[in-house]
């Protein structure tokens, strides 16, 4: 008798999380999983106890990501605000290089859960306040570096800059030409280098 071969904990939640980014919590099925997983419906439960669990382990995964991508481009150096400006850039100019983006899994998740998800929801919640403190704080660098206007309330910025960046990911999430959706992200990034102090 074969033995099942031992999942990958790393390959099975990026499947995971590519799965439930594209289709919702509730529109994916176990069956769905089983698929893209490789595992059975045994060993999902084993390893993440429940689909709410490995949706969690996803969403984690997902803002980790996204989280660490702006502490990197905020670590390397030089104008606060210019790794902002180049955070939205970079993002049109992979927009127009590789199809198939989506709008925020954070988002789309406060969208889709019921009452009844509240674990779920409120994870969304979290992460994305906590994407909100990680942009006030390098506002707030920007401010120290002197990139602000006197009065400027990196809160204030950080709030915008997040719903700016959302809407980027929605339009590229409806399609179209993805060359509009750069020039729009170079749009965006432009405002922000224009609030420095003349």
């Amino acid at each position: 008798m074969t033995r099942a071969r031992p999942y990958d904990r790393d390959i099975a939640l990026d499947a995971a999380l590519n799965l439930f980014w594209q289709k919702g919590y509730h529109a994916t099925s176990l069956k769905d999983l089983e698929g893209v997983l490789c595992m059975k419906p045994g060993s999902i439960y084993a390893a993440f106890k429940s689909k709410e669990g490995l949706y969690l382990s996803a969403l984690e995964r997902y803002f980790h990501r996204n989280r660490d991508g702006l502490r990197a481009l905020a670590a390397r150096g030089g104008s606060p605000l210019g790794a902002l400006a180049d955070h939205l850039r970079g993002f049109g100019r992979q927009q127009a290089e590789v199809s198939g983006h989506r709008a925020c899994m954070l988002v789309k998740t406060l969208l889709d859960v019921t009452e009844q998800d509240a674990v779920i929801g409120a994870r969304a919640r979290g992460y994305l306040d906590e994407m909100t403190a990680e942009i006030v704080a390098i506002f707030d660098a920007a401010r120290a570096a002197g990139e602000l206007p006197e009065g400027a309330d990196p809160a204030r910025l950080a709030r915008r800059y997040q719903a700016d960046m959302t809407a980027l990911r929605i339009e590229a999430h409806r399609g179209g030409d993805p060359e509009a959706l750069r020039l729009l992200a170079e749009d965006i990034a432009q405002s922000l280098e224009q609030v420095r102090p003349h």
